[in-house]
């Protein structure tokens, strides 16, 4: 049986040229509830820090503001980089999001690469292996109920989760390390990049464990624009398209020669289109691609993308309630 699920995924950029910031928090409340309703499998929500568009720097917060007008969709937070932040203050932000939603919470942590974040949390990059390694151990101990001591200090978190710990919690990453160390602590993976889906299965056979929730990484395209015409689509998403993969892109040269995004040096604007990682895709193109996804993956939309003026991101969320029943039949007949 194929697992193949519908996201719907918000970073809250909002360049000075693109919608207001208040006007795409508004909408994005609106569009979870929407999505929640026509049968979306996961509504997601991202994290970065000190980045001229504002993209979203508390995605617990957003995320909360959701649970309370969803009632099916599974929420996904991803990717938190855990080595910024207290990680008995994130076990406290996940048990209590958990409870708002009614256990339907998944956190995705990253080791991150952004080196300017790290200097404004005042951490080092080159700590982030062991922040990560420590992070979630004390994270998965504090939602278990443990009371214990940790570099010096007591952790007790209460309340506690509905979910097990370990039912919430991925590993995200582009390296096999990242595999590892979610086979490792027995949580999920979600990785950048294809081919660790097998290092991660790997890893925990050789552990003699179930895996986790994971997926297979979507790299093309990584974002779908559903519009009735491919050429006006495209003319109505490509600035806030080229936004998003030249941040990004921005963001991987600090990382120099380590970085494995797939953004790194795309800044090209002309060959973004051709390139594939922004679509923009009637609905019968959506429902051809069907037999083409792998187990475990996903089509994923972003209507607020870059800024895009909310308008124009519920005529896509419009065209996907249109193609629901049709897509979930396409599914469901590949079994």
């Amino acid at each position: 049986m194929r697992n193949i699920e519908t996201t719907v995924s918000f970073d809250m950029r909002a360049p000075e040229w693109g919608a207001a910031t208040s006007e795409l928090y508004r909408a994005a409340i609106e569009m979870a509830a929407f999505a929640d309703r026509i049968g979306v499998d996961t509504i997601s929500v991202m994290e970065h820090h000190g980045s001229d568009d504002g993209y979203l720097p508390q995605p617990f917060t957003l995320a909360g503001g959701m649970a309370a007008v969803t009632k099916r969709a599974r929420l996904l937070i991803g990717a938190v980089v855990l080595p910024l932040h207290d990680p008995v203050l994130v076990a406290e932000q996940i048990a209590v999001t958990d409870l708002m939603s009614n256990g339907r919470l998944k956190v995705t942590f990253g080791a991150g690469y952004v080196a300017s974040e790290f200097a404004m949390f005042g951490k080092s990059l080159s700590d982030r292996a062991k922040l990560m390694d420590s992070g979630i151990d004390t994270i998965l101990r504090a939602l278990r109920g443990e009371k214990f001591q940790t570099d010096g200090r007591p952790v007790y978190v209460r309340p506690l989760p509905l979910q097990k710990p370990e039912d919430i919690i991925l590993v995200g990453g582009g390296v096999k390390a990242s595999a590892g160390r979610a086979a490792r602590f027995g949580v999920g993976f979600l990785p950048m990049l294809p081919g660790l889906v097998e290092v991660y299965l790997e890893e925990c056979r050789k552990r003699g464990r179930e895996p986790g929730l994971y997926f297979q990484p979507m790299l093309t395209p990584m974002t779908i624009h559903l519009c009735e015409d491919p050429d006006r689509g495209w003319a109505a998403i490509e600035r806030h398209a080229i936004h998003v993969i030249t941040e990004y892109a921005n963001w991987a040269a600090q990382e120099g020669d380590a970085s494995n995004s797939p953004f790194k040096a795309l800044t090209d604007p002309a060959t973004l289109r051709q390139v594939g990682l922004f679509a923009a895709w009637t609905p019968d193109d959506l429902l051809a691609k069907v037999p083409e996804m792998e187990d475990r993956s996903a089509f994923v939309l972003q209507p607020l993308m870059g800024g895009l003026p909310p308008e124009e991101g519920w005529k896509s969320l419009e065209l996907l309630e249109q193609t629901m029943p049709k897509l979930k039949a396409a599914i469901a007949a590949l079994d």
